[in-house]
C-alpha cells in the first residue's frame, strides 16, 4: 500500500511539473534563424515593432542553407529567413521536410564576379566556381546560360548540374562547392557565381563588380519559411508585415542602392 501511494505522490509531482511547463512557456518568443546580411539585418528592424505588439523575436544567426531548415523542421525555430522558394521546395522533396511560404520579402540577384577578368570575353578556358546545392548549382548555370556563355539541356530545368551542359564553346571548367565558401575561393578561380546574401558580406556589388547579374524578374524570392500549419500564427503574420513594410522599403533602397537587394513585395 505504501509502495503505491508513493507511485502516486511521484505521478502527482510529474503531472504538476509538465502542467507548471506548459504555463511557463512563452508564446510571444518568435525564434527565427536566418543568414546574417541581408535577413538578420531586416529582422533587426522589426524587433521593436513587433515588441510593441508583444512579440519578443529573437533571431538566431545561421551561416550555411542546410541547418536553419533542420531546425526549422525539428521544432527548434519557428521561421527561418535565408532561402528562396525553389531551394526551399527542393528540400522539402530530398528530406520529406513539411516546409512552406508564409510570404516572399526581396529577391538577391546572383552574379558572376571575378577578382582576374573584366569582361566576359576573357573566360576562355577558364574555371568557374558554382554553389553545389542542387537549386542554388541551376540558378548558376542558368545565369552563365543566359549570359550566352553555355547551353543546357532544356529538360534539366532548375536542377541542372555541368552534366547537363550541352554546349560550352569557351571550355569553362566548373568548381563545384559549398555557397558560403565561394567569396572566399574567388581570388583563387578566373570567376565565381555568389549568391546575394554571402556576396554582399564579402563587400562584393552586384551591379558594380558583377561581370554578369541575374535580372529583376527572378522567380528566386527570398521567403520566411515556416513549419506547414504555423502560417497563420499570429506571431508569423506579424512578422510578415512587418517586413512588407515602408520601414523595409526604405532600409533595401538606402542600405542597398546598387541593386544588391530588390524589394519582392
Amino acid at each position: 500500500m505504501k509502495k503505491i501511494l508513493s507511485l502516486l505522490l511521484v505521478f502527482a509531482v510529474v503531472a504538476m511539473v509538465l502542467v507548471g511547463c506548459e504555463k511557463s512557456e512563452d508564446t510571444s518568443v518568435l525564434k527565427i534563424g536566418a543568414t546574417p546580411e541581408p535577413h538578420a539585418e531586416m529582422l533587426k528592424l522589426v524587433v521593436d515593432d513587433l515588441a510593441t505588439q508583444g512579440i519578443t523575436l529573437e533571431v538566431i544567426e545561421f551561416t550555411d542553407y542546410v541547418t536553419p531548415n533542420e531546425a526549422l523542421e525539428s521544432g527548434q525555430i519557428l521561421a527561418n529567413f535565408f532561402q528562396h522558394l525553389p531551394y526551399m521546395d527542393s528540400f522539402n522533396a530530398e528530406k520529406g521536410y513539411h516546409l512552406v511560404n508564409a510570404g516572399g520579402i526581396h529577391i538577391e540577384p546572383m552574379a558572376l564576379y571575378s577578382k582576374k577578368i573584366k569582361s566576359m570575353e576573357e573566360l576562355n578556358n577558364a574555371t568557374i566556381a558554382i554553389p553545389n546545392d542542387p537549386t542554388n548549382e541551376g540558378r548558376a548555370l542558368l545565369l552563365l546560360e543566359s549570359a550566352g556563355l553555355i547551353k543546357l539541356n532544356p529538360a534539366a530545368g532548375i536542377t541542372a548540374t555541368p552534366i547537363d551542359i550541352v554546349d560550352n564553346p569557351l571550355n569553362i571548367k566548373f568548381t563545384e562547392l559549398e555557397a558560403a565558401t565561394l567569396p572566399r575561393v574567388l581570388a583563387d578561380v578566373d570567376a565565381a557565381v555568389i549568391n546575394g546574401n554571402y556576396a554582399i558580406p564579402a563587400g562584393l556589388i552586384a551591379k558594380v563588380d558583377g561581370l554578369y547579374v541575374e535580372g529583376a524578374d527572378s522567380p528566386y524570392v527570398n521567403i520566411i519559411s515556416v513549419k506547414d500549419g504555423n502560417q497563420s500564427d499570429p506571431r508569423i503574420v506579424a512578422l510578415v508585415k512587418a517586413l512588407q513594410s515602408k520601414e523595409i522599403t526604405d532600409f533595401i533602397a538606402t542600405r542597398y542602392p546598387n541593386g544588391e537587394v530588390v524589394q519582392a513585395f
